[in-house]
């Protein structure tokens, strides 16, 4: 019996593990990453999902039935691979998949992200003068650390972009791992025009082993032997459990359909991004999904009237929705991933940018009575988020209600 390693620590295969592609770099474990697309300016979207998404994982977000944030994360994770010129498979309930294609955000210039960075600074210069002072040593602390591991980021892309171009036998050209996006720049059109875009309707009589046969040849093509870079595969699907799909499909055909395609992507060199809409499906059906899922989100949408959270938050009128980060991925360990805060918050900046900020309290009186909102981490701001969901619980259950009848 071989000693001198951990017992708890997964030996790497020959197969497995880290592996050398475009748009990929080695996670904390020892697998392979790709990026979401998003980006965050204090803490680094990479960090809220664990460094982000492992090759062979899924992503499930929840969706929101009075707001389609979702989308933007879907908009996202698909520009990525574009711009980095991975395989897609783009699987929705329109008619016309690939019409969504054209709302896909482009990359921004270099001019153009910095002078977006450089507004983004100065408004949080601004912000700070509304903030009590007790806050103004932490947001310090905490932009300094940013900037630390920004710099230490760039060095480490630096590095590792020279490795791979000494090592790669093609011209290829090697993009940075999260790409800036400009959503008034729409995608280029031949990156969303190649070969390796495939779209499919999720509408019709036997589409789900159709899809099925699609996702296999896919993955197929993605094979981790072969000297050189390679390419990671991505595979999104659009609200997956839509009232569309479900007219010829049952919950146990979908499971069954999740099954076969969680094992496959352990098997090859791709990742999957599955929306759909929870209150659609029965609580035991959707408990399953959400255990099938290695980094399970969600998203909530904002009331303009809501005078609770707007006292409790921090520039509460630049908030489009939030995001919740449930489970983690928790590959190649035994141990499991804990998120640094459960909430965040979705902003558009200027029109052009999607960021996700770390939820930060408005100051109080310090006279008043309120030990909880001392609290910087957001505990008190997901108390006031998890009170608001069971107050609109009734509603959601009255709109599947009226959903149900209607299809």
């Amino acid at each position: 019996m071989d000693t001198k390693g951990r017992s708890f620590v997964r030996r790497a295969a020959s197969s497995g593990g880290s592996i050398q592609a475009i748009g990929a770099r080695v996670g904390p474990h020892g697998n392979s990453l790709v990026s979401s697309g998003l980006l965050s300016p204090l803490i680094g979207a990479l960090q809220i999902i664990g460094g982000g998404i492992p090759i062979g994982g899924i992503v499930m977000v929840m969706e929101d039935l009075e707001a389609p944030h979702h989308l933007l994360l879907l908009r996202y994770f698909m520009a990525q691979g574009l711009a980095h010129g991975q395989p897609l498979l783009f699987a929705s309930p329109l008619l016309s998949p690939r019409s969504f294609l054209g709302t896909l955000p482009g990359l921004a210039h270099g001019d153009e992200s910095k002078s977006i960075r450089t507004s983004t600074e100065k408004n949080q210069e601004g912000g700070e003068l509304r903030i009590a002072w007790q806050y103004r040593r932490f947001l310090a602390e905490q932009q300094e650390l940013s900037d630390r591991r920004q710099r230490q980021q760039e060095l480490t892309q630096a590095w590792s972009s020279s490795v791979l171009e000494q090592r790669s036998t093609s011209n290829l050209q090697v993009q940075d791992y999260n790409s800036k996006f400009d959503l008034r720049r729409p995608m280029e059109r031949a990156l969303f025009c190649a070969e390796t875009v495939e779209c499919v309707c999720l509408q019709g009589s036997g589409i789900l082993s159709q899809l099925q046969e699609k996702c296999a040849t896919f993955c197929n093509k993605l094979s981790r032997l072969g000297p050189g870079p390679q390419q990671v595969g991505r595979i999104a699907l659009q609200s997956l459990c839509a009232p569309q799909c479900m007219l010829s499909l049952s919950e146990w055909e979908m499971m069954a359909f999740l099954n076969q395609l969680k094992s496959t992507l352990r098997k090859t060199r791709a990742v999957a991004f599955i929306s759909f809409p929870p209150a659609l499906l029965k609580p035991s059906f959707s408990a399953r999904w959400q255990h099938l899922a290695d980094v399970l989100l969600s998203v909530e949408a904002v009331e303009d009237d809501d005078k609770t959270l707007e006292a409790m938050l921090t520039d509460y009128r630049d908030i489009v929705g939030f995001l919740r980060v449930h489970k983690l991925a928790s590959m190649n360990t035994q141990v499991p991933s804990v998120p640094e805060a459960g909430s965040y918050a979705i902003k558009v900046l200027h029109k052009r940018k999607v960021v996700l900020e770390q939820l930060q309290q408005a100051p109080i009186d310090a006279s008043g009575d309120q030990s909880g909102a001392a609290d910087t981490n957001g505990n008190s701001v997901e108390m006031g988020l998890h009170r608001r969901n069971s107050e609109t619980s009734q509603h959601q259950l009255e709109t599947v209600t009226i959903v149900e009848r209607c299809y």
